[in-house]
């Protein structure tokens, strides 16, 4: 049988491949910048009160915003990237993700224009969310429907690379800006020439994606005439197990990376009084790790059973806290970092299959509306609340412990996920992607 790749531009394949992993990195950017401060800054900047904990959970509140806002956007690009095509959202989705960093940099904080200060941040951050909803399941599908369907846990990957990469670029120059400036000078205006700067990036993307074509699959189904007129309706009606799986399986990997990416800081600076500097750097290690575990894993899914690879991830995701968190009860920076490392990179086994796993659930004409669902509701319930509800369990309890069980609770959740998944079917995908590709070059 003939490889579908060899029917289909190599060169459109490394585009799309690139755009995917670029776009991504640079709404992650957007979007990691704002965690980081919202765990070490905005929190006495916009939600100033005489109790530092509460402040810090004002600031997690709008964190959730972030994500509480996703599912709208996946429901409007959603629907509109099985209707128009893959290309066009993705350059909407960059615009308004970017547009609205831009303008957090720009925000006069509490001690200028009092809570007014606190409410811009919270629109703004409801659009960071609105676009970054929209984005994942098109910048899957971007780099996934060019490429072989036996590799899909590989070229899907390119999009999950993005949020470490973002994560990454972020902490550091976040890092930077705060080992440059005084105390003083980072909190009155350093922190916004991070913000600032997504302007610059989100011209170089929307450069990438306006060069792109768009999908051969979508292209197929444009030309058969076969887009939904309600893909909602349809996903809902038609393909609900897929959705409920979709949704499940994503949960815990959600969870566990807010509470290594973004609680971790919180903790390391309130209950081990460790320097802000020395958790953003732990972080950037593991990220730097998983630029390369990412698609690594991914391309492993494609070797052996994808859902038996996610449940191996899960159980180490659920066990990992209780050796974490004892590991580096005695504030040592070298424990921290490799606490890190092997939490991110738990992640990675999660995260690298997880583009593909959630996508082949979907038939292929309502792949970006049925993912992008599952994406963004499955973020309300895992990634949206739990800084906040990590806070609180920590606050309540007094003890790391309540914040691994919850974990656990989670994991149990996205195991129940991998029970309704189904295996892919290669040979059908294989049949319906070759035909696409054919047609186009033909």
């Amino acid at each position: 049988m003939t490889n579908p790749v060899e029917t289909a531009d190599r060169r459109s394949l490394r585009r799309a491949f690139v755009a995917s992993l670029s776009g991504t990195t640079l709404e992650y950017y957007d979007f990691a910048a704002y965690s980081v401060a919202a765990a070490t800054l905005f929190g006495k900047l916009f939600f100033p009160s005489g109790d530092d904990l509460a402040g810090t959970m004002a600031a997690f509140s709008t964190y959730a915003v972030g994500y509480l806002s996703r599912p709208l956007g996946g429901f409007v690009f959603g629907r509109l990237g099985d209707v128009l095509g893959r290309k066009q959202v993705l350059v909407l989705t960059l615009l308004l993700t970017g547009i609205a960093t831009f303008l957090i940099g720009l925000l006069p904080t509490h001690a200028a224009i009092g809570g007014y200060a606190a409410v811009l941040l919270v629109i703004l951050r409801f659009a960071q969310g609105v676009g970054v909803g929209g984005e994942w399941g098109g910048a899957v599908l971007l780099s996934s429907e060019f490429g072989d369907p036996r590799r899909r846990g590989f070229w899907a990957s390119a999009a999950q690379i993005g949020p470490p990469a973002g994560n990454l670029l972020a902490n550091g120059v976040l890092a930077l800006l705060a080992l440059s400036l005084s105390t003083a000078q980072f909190e009155a205006w350093g922190w916004r020439i991070a913000f600032l700067l997504s302007g610059v990036l989100v011209l170089f993307g929307l450069w990438l994606r306006m060069k792109l074509e768009e999908t051969p699959v979508f292209k197929k189904i444009a030309e058969r005439g076969e887009q939904p007129k309600a893909p909602l309706t349809e996903v809902f009606r038609h393909e609900p197990r897929a959705l409920l799986a979709g949704v499940l399986v994503r949960i815990c990997p959600d969870v566990l990376y807010s509470l290594f990416t973004v609680f971790v800081l919180t903790y390391l600076t309130t209950a081990l009084d460790m320097p802000a500097s020395q958790g953003l750097a732990a972080v950037m290690i593991g990220s730097a790790f998983q630029l390369f575990l990412i698609p690594a894993s991914g391309a492993l899914s494609d070797r052996v059973n994808r859902r038996t690879m996610y449940l191996i991830g899960t159980i180490a995701a659920a066990i990992w806290p209780f050796v974490f968190f004892p590991m580096i009860s005695g504030g040592s920076f070298v424990a921290v970092a490799i606490g890190m490392i092997i939490a991110l990179a738990i992640h990675a086994v999660l995260y690298g299959p997880q583009a593909a796993l959630i996508t082949e659930q979907f038939s292929p004409r309502l792949r970006y509306t049925g993912s992008s669902l599952a994406y963004t509701l499955a973020g309300v319930v895992g990634g949206a609340v739990a800084p906040l509800v990590f806070t609180a369990l920590l606050a309540g309890f007094g003890t790391w412990v309540a914040v691994a069980i919850y974990l656990v609770g989670t994991a149990v959740l996205t195991v129940v996920g991998l029970m309704f998944a189904r295996n892919p079917d290669a040979e059908e995908h294989v049949a319906y992607e070759k035909s696409e590709s054919a047609a186009v070059s033909s």
